[in-house]
């Protein structure tokens, strides 16, 4: 397939998205998901699922963690939200709604239904960054069992998977006791970013 029947096949596949409804009767504010694709994206996140605001938006991590996202990989908004150079897929595309001790898992019919859809049709991507474990869980093979170990071992996927604690306020206390993640991941993650964020697409 040409990279310009790509993007077509593409751009179908994020209107059929748009107006997915599998999970209604389980969202208690409705359907909405959140998705940015392009057939040249270079690099995918992939976090848990949307929040309230980013639900009330719908633009992927418009909220304080994004903000936390774009400093580690020292990016303005523009780069951050130009779908040709950066994909956003969450694990759940819609907010799932309020638990106990926070927003609750994404919804498990999401991800098995369109990622295995949108994968194919991103042929550039060269790096993923798994954020949070529900991410890590579905993409990682022969991963530790906590977040924390499996962060430590993220030479073990790289550069092709990058596992990353979320940068919820509430993982500030996680980045204090784990200071190597800054020191050491984030200018591996923003480095490799940088240098493939500004290659040429092929296809031009």
């Amino acid at each position: 397939m040409s990279p310009k029947a790509d993007q077509q096949h593409l751009g179908n596949l994020l209107d059929q998205i748009s107006q997915c409804k599998i999970c209604q009767d389980h969202l208690p504010l409705g359907p909405r998901p959140v998705i940015q694709a392009a057939s040249s994206a270079r690099l995918m996140i992939i976090g848990q699922a949307p929040g309230t605001k980013v639900h009330e938006t719908g633009i992927p991590w418009n909220d304080p963690s994004g903000d936390r996202l774009r400093r580690w990989l020292e990016l303005d908004r523009d780069t951050f939200y130009n779908p040709e150079r950066i994909a956003i897929m969450p694990m759940g595309l819609c907010y799932p709604g309020r638990g106990k001790s926070g927003d609750l898992p994404p919804r498990p019919e999401c991800a098995p239904q369109w990622h295995p859809q949108v994968w194919p049709l991103l042929p550039n991507i060269g790096m993923t960054l798994l954020v949070g474990q529900y991410a890590q869980q579905r993409y990682l093979k022969d991963k530790p069992k906590t977040l924390t170990e499996t962060v430590k071992a993220w030479r073990n996927w790289a550069p092709e998977f990058i596992p990353m604690p979320h940068p919820s306020a509430r993982n500030t206390l996680w980045l204090k006791k784990n200071p190597w993640f800054e020191e050491e991941v984030v200018p591996y993650i923003r480095d490799y970013v940088h240098q493939h964020l500004a290659k040429r697409d092929p296809s031009t």
